[in-house]
């Protein structure tokens, strides 16, 4: 891989209403937005020379990649090492509930109800991103979700994981050479050996 393209899904049937699904099993689709934010992706990825798109096992990930390489004869491969965390009680429950709880919790803990820790799932999206760069595709088009790309923003800056992260915009390109994304890894991990909250 020498270059990456990561993009959050479009709006869909949950987030429209601010609530969470970390359960790739329960169906949400795009919504109507969401349609429309996908195929204004397709138009701004018209041009790249995508060979492998990746994306995560849920239904509003796989219609946004769908819609945004229609037409275009592009592999796709499902990593679930991407997905949205798993939320335990949270699941199905307003982000902002999640959200003030995870600023609040140590790295380390878990949410109720068979939920991630934050430890877990950042070694998870580390992982992820080492398969991603060991791809032998040139360009890939990653379709995810909105936290492992919001900590993939701030860690390409050498900025670690935080308690609260801002969201990433909804079928947004983003754009990292491999450098970049090698050094998001790398800052991971480095959090990840000493975790300082």
């Amino acid at each position: 891989m020498s270059r990456v393209i990561l993009a959050r899904h479009g709006e869909s049937v949950f987030s429209a209403v601010g609530l969470l699904n970390g359960d790739p099993t329960v169906p949400g689709g795009l919504t109507a937005q969401g349609v429309a934010e996908a195929e204004a992706l397709a138009i701004e990825i018209a041009s790249e020379p995508i060979a492998l798109c990746i994306h995560t096992e849920f239904e509003r990930v796989s219609q946004t990649a769908a819609l945004a390489l229609a037409g275009r004869d592009v592999p796709t491969l499902i990593e679930p090492l991407l997905n949205d965390p798993r939320y335990g009680k949270y699941e199905r429950a307003d982000l902002d509930g999640y959200r003030d709880w995870a600023a609040s919790a140590g790295s380390g803990t878990r949410a109720e109800g068979g939920g991630e820790s934050r430890q877990e799932i950042v070694e998870r999206y580390a992982d992820g991103y080492r398969a991603v760069l060991a791809r032998p595709e040139s360009t890939i088009l990653v379709v995810a979700h909105s936290l492992p790309i919001a900590y993939a923003l701030a860690a390409r800056d050498g900025t670690p994981p935080q308690p609260r992260v801002p969201l990433a915009a909804y079928a947004t390109a983003y754009r990292f050479e491999r450098r970049e994304l090698e050094r998001v890894v790398d800052t991971l991990d480095a959090w990840l050996s000493d975790p300082d909250w």
